[in-house]
């Protein structure tokens, strides 16, 4: 082995790809909100299970460098028949700083990685929210990461076929969607 021990980026003493990694440097409710619109009637009038619906999107931005903030937002709302019991969303927020990892990863990392380790501590705060509103606490089944990234691709790469600009340059198919 050489004198200078300058290792291609990503790559170990042995010469192997080091692994992605990913370091919380904070995790935080960054935005809560609870609604009980029909209380105290929604509260003496449960009546069976109510129908629960429940979201889940994420985002991230880069903060500087290889620092980013992911948010993961999660919002539910529970009805009984025309009635709405309760609706609840919060957006929890987490500082990760990305080490050396490969280009190809990065997304993966911040959309899939971040917001599962961060799942767990929104689903608290949705869960306390709720019971704390009076009702069982809500217990959100674990999110498939992965499958909500590839979904999300999909729709992407659909979205930028149907805005691409026909042959003549008109824009007769062009589509603008706010977020």
């Amino acid at each position: 082995m050489s004198e200078d021990n300058e290792q291609p980026q990503n790559m170990n003493e042995e010469g192997q790809a080091g692994q992605p990694s990913l370091v919380v440097n904070a995790q935080y409710v960054k935005d809560l909100s609870f609604e009980n619109p029909n209380a105290p009637k929604s509260l003496m009038q449960q009546s069976g299970e109510p129908n629960v619906e429940v979201g889940v999107d994420t985002s991230a931005v880069n903060l500087e460098g290889s620092t980013f903030e992911v948010t993961l937002t999660i919002r539910a709302e529970g009805t009984s028949g025309e009635d709405t019991l309760f609706m609840v969303e919060t957006a929890y927020g987490g500082v990760f700083t990305l080490g050396e990892t490969p280009e190809e990863y990065i997304a993966l990392m911040l959309y899939v990685e971040a917001p599962r380790l961060l799942f767990p501590f929104a689903r608290a705060v949705v869960a306390e929210c709720v019971r704390e509103g009076g009702f069982p606490p809500l217990l959100i089944h674990p999110v498939d990461f992965m499958a909500l990234f590839q979904e999300r691709a999909k729709q992407a790469a659909e979205e930028a076929k149907k805005t691409e600009k026909p042959a003549n340059g008109s824009d007769e198919n062009k589509f603008e969607f706010e977020l």
